[in-house]
């Protein structure tokens, strides 16, 4: 599909300045994410996800040994950017559309996709004629056999995935008619900035009124200097109360909201918390479990699967779920120590991990050693 990608992103507010704080889309892609925690909430598990290492493996149960990554997945779009690009963008298409779409560019004998390049989820349309789905990019027709469709969220009776933003449109909406008033309650101004007024002389023609104001700003624009006003006249200055204008509790609960919309515990992480909130981690690594095993592991597993489906059977891809689950260095030698005693890694695993050399002893349980004998390996 040719001529279909843009240069930069498009951004809404820019081009509706104009029109009322309360008329929040939300059926666009760059619109869900002027929000700022669904922007944070999605480049976290983006992120997280796109940048572990991918270990590609063969055959299953005790015949599963790990395999050298086809060059090709190194850069799935075959533009230059990467993997980690990729993978990026088709989980933030799932996070905010529920749907990946993708134009397959070449494909292996074995008729299983090797370049995929990720199409724009709001630029892309179906329709069924006779049982048949019709794809389009930009209202052009995709041919037969090269639309490429995951989706996530799925419901029956449907072909599309649900997509998380238009299923919570009203939470969403709320928070960005929020800050979008805050916004022109500033550009706009809600209230003056000061009132101008005369003690001992009424102002009633607008004019007249209006040529004290023009002098008045005329005196003080571009410059520090004090102003001198005649006899009668006082400058008293508004303050604006930001709590008030702004609505920030408000904006913290709905902010809040939609941060869970992504997953249980996104919302902590990122430091939404409510009133009454009891959520406590023991340290870095009970968060990273937590943030492993109820948010990031679904869609870890997806990207799996996803990858997956770009390599001859019986091969699988796995991204590397250890690099998430980083620690103290202390913890992470108590963990290798364990391993080793318990005989399930050898030493050359371990020194490995560490982007340590292996020895030449180091690939026997315990160093050659079994676990009643106090002695090393063999000099």
């Amino acid at each position: 599909m040719e001529g279909q990608r843009a240069v930069t992103w498009p951004l809404p507010w820019s081009t509706s300045a104009t029109s009322s704080y309360a008329d929040v889309q939300v059926n666009s892609l760059e619109s869900s994410m002027q929000s700022i925690a669904v922007r944070t909430a999605v480049d976290l598990i983006a992120s997280m996800t796109s940048e572990l290492p991918l270990d590609v493996y063969s055959g299953t149960g005790e015949n599963r040994r790990k395999v050298a990554t086809p060059s090709y997945l190194e850069d799935p779009a075959g533009d230059g950017h990467g993997r980690e690009d990729w993978l990026y963008m088709a989980i933030e298409s799932w996070l905010l559309r529920g749907n990946l779409y993708g134009d397959i560019l070449a494909e292996s004998r074995f008729d299983f996709p090797t370049q995929v390049d990720l199409h724009h989820p709001d630029k892309v349309s179906a329709r069924m004629d006779d049982g048949k789905v019709i794809w389009s990019v930009n209202g052009e027709r995709v041919p037969d056999g090269r639309m490429w469709h995951r989706r996530v969220n799925p419901v029956p009776g449907t072909l599309l995935g649900l997509s998380p933003v238009t299923a919570h449109a009203a939470d969403l909406g709320l928070t960005l008619t929020l800050t979008r008033f805050g916004k022109q309650y500033f550009s706009d101004g809600g209230l003056p900035g000061a009132v101008l007024t005369n003690d001992e002389k009424e102002i009633n023609d607008p004019k007249v009124a209006q040529g004290i104001k023009e002098r008045f700003m005329a005196s003080v624009r571009g410059s520090r200097e004090p102003a001198v006003m005649g006899k009668g006249w006082k400058y008293t200055p508004i303050p604006i109360n930001p709590e008030e204008s702004q609505f920030l509790e408000s904006r913290g609960f709905t902010a809040a909201e939609c941060a869970r919309i992504f997953g249980p515990g996104i919302a902590e992480l990122l430091g939404y918390t409510q009133q009454g909130s009891s959520l406590t981690y023991a340290n870095v690594s009970d968060r990273s479990v937590h943030l492993l095993v109820y948010a990031l592991g679904k869609w870890l597993r997806r990207a799996d699967r996803l990858l997956s489906a770009m390599l001859p059977r019986p091969q699988v891809a796995r991204l590397n779920r250890d690099a998430l689950l980083e620690t103290t260095t202390l913890a992470r030698y108590q963990a290798h120590a364990s391993a080793l005693q318990n005989r399930w890694k050898v030493i050359n695993e371990v020194r490995r991990d560490e982007d340590m050399p292996p020895v030449e002893w180091g690939n026997q349980p315990n160093g050659g050693t079994t676990p009643s004998d106090p002695g090393g390996p063999s000099q």
